[in-house]
């Protein structure tokens, strides 16, 4: 749940209070600052909790600011000189918390994290919507049940860094992209950001669930990529052992993430014997699809057709399905997050680990670590190692730090100088995350010395169980 922080004062405040009480779905938690007592309402809300004091106050209003981890702050005040004090006393302390305000002064701040919002604009544009001749909002176009939405992009949403094309949309559509206040070109390549406005169009009941899963910062994966889990399973490339642990592990994933239903695709079918034991543990579960291939279709036959009419949105293979030719070609392509297994269990699982590497990759799959590290109930740990000492990734930590407070997770942050891949191999129990990239796919000497690389060098392990994430790169 989000935790916002609400500074109220003034002709306004007592109004807002109450859209906030009318409007609560329990998905947040308040602190509300305030100095008079007309604001309190009379009904009592679990997830609110009130503070009286005068917000100028610095010393007051750090302890507040101290006692949660705040995603944002919204600010209704009466007087220009204590919202300028408000402001100043929150930059000393959260340099980069996410400040809302209601101006109507006309305030010139140049600052990235204060959104302002013109009182007297706002007042003017609702009464203009009422004369005749003149556009109105979306919700009065059309059939005016509500088939045209405008959605905000929220920091820490699973939907934030990802290529418009990776995005399932069934029954709804992005028709236009604003971000800085300027439309974008609209293409299959253009990633969303955080504080993109997007224009969505479809059935109403579907934008609703569209809003509030692009609103929600956990428990999403694997969507936007899909709903369903995929396992595949070639039984003749793969001994006994390494098919039933790889059932095993697909049953735990299935349990744990918020996926819909788990399909296995079997093909090349060996002995009775491990077809019955797949069968015998998903027994009377309607939430498996089992299908079998027997004519030796081939991977991308096979994927080609699954993959168009079950809404697959991870799909999951042991690592020797990676070193088959047919198979790695396919898998370079693919527009889904792929699940290699290794050779340790998921279900001992401590830490959800990502060794840095080039910004660009590690920003797009950065709310999807924290959104799977929270729903398998591990630990989020980043090796920052440069052996070397020239490349900076300070802004990517502050990136991963700031949406660590909005998933609500602490994580651990390894700094050194020390060769990161020797530290990898000193891990246990990990999930490594990483970005899928191409160059993944293509061949490699067998000696990794010579290879700098730590997104390859990681992607050739087999121990440990790896989820890789598609990008869009250069």
């Amino acid at each position: 749940m989000k935790k916002i922080l609400v500074i109220l004062d003034g002709i306004v405040a007592k109004n807002l209070m109450q859209r906030i009480v009318e409007t609560n779905t329990g998905e947040n938690y308040y602190d509300i600052v305030y100095v008079n007592d007309a604001i309190v309402p009379e009904q009592k809300l679990s997830n609110v909790t009130f503070y009286k004091f005068d917000p100028t106050s610095k010393s007051k209003l750090a302890m507040v600011l101290d006692k949660n981890i705040h995603t944002e702050v919204l600010i209704v005040l009466n007087s220009k000189d204590e919202m300028l004090s408000v402001i100043e006393n929150i930059k000393s302390h959260k340099h980069n918390l996410q400040m809302n305000i209601l101006d109507y002064w006309n305030l010139e701040l140049e600052d990235p994290y204060v959104n302002v919002y013109k009182g007297i604009e706002v007042l003017a544009n609702g009464m203009v919507e009422r004369l005749p001749n003149i556009p109105v909002v979306a919700q009065n176009i059309g059939l005016k049940h509500g088939e045209i939405m405008e959605i905000r992009i929220p920091f820490g949403s699973s939907y934030a860094y990802r290529y418009i094309g990776s995005i399932e949309q069934k029954n709804w559509r992005i028709f236009a992209l604003y971000r800085n206040e300027k439309l974008e070109d609209l293409k299959p390549s253009l990633i969303l950001k955080p504080n993109d406005t997007i224009l969505v169009i479809g059935e109403p009941k579907v934008l609703m669930q569209v809003y509030s899963a692009i609103g929600k910062t956990r428990g999403q994966f694997p969507m936007p990529f899909g709903h369903n889990l995929y396992l595949y399973l070639d039984l003749y490339l793969m001994k006994k052992h390494r098919v039933e642990k790889a059932v095993h592990e697909a049953k735990y994933l299935h349990k744990y993430l918020k996926n819909r239903k788990l399909v296995i695709r079997i093909t090349r079918p060996t002995t009775v014997g491990i077809m019955n034991f797949i069968k015998e543990q998903f027994r009377d579960d309607e939430s498996v699809i089992i299908n079998i291939d027997y004519h030796c279709l081939g991977f991308r036959k096979i994927r080609k057709m699954d993959f168009k009419k079950l809404d697959i949105g991870m799909m999951m293979l042991t690592s020797e399905m990676f070193k088959n030719k047919e198979i790695a070609n396919e898998l370079a392509n693919t527009k889904v997050p792929l699940f290699k297994l290794g050779r340790e269990p998921i279900g001992a699982t401590k830490n959800t680990l990502i060794v840095l590497n080039d910004t660009k990759s590690y920003e797009q799959i950065s709310p999807i670590v924290f959104d799977v590290s929270s729903q398998l109930k591990t630990k989020t740990k980043i090796f920052d190692m440069d052996p070397v000492g020239f490349d900076d990734k300070s802004k990517l930590l502050d990136h991963f730090e700031n949406l660590s407070k909005i998933f609500s997770q602490k994580i651990e942050v390894i700094s050194c100088d020390k060769n990161p891949i020797r530290q990898l191999r000193k891990e246990q129990n990990i999930l490594q995350i990483l970005p899928l990239k191409k160059s993944m796919f293509q061949k490699r000497f067998s000696w990794n010395f010579i290879y700098t690389n730590s997104d390859l060098i990681s992607f050739d392990m087999a121990k440990y169980n790896q989820l890789l994430i598609p990008i869009i790169e250069d």
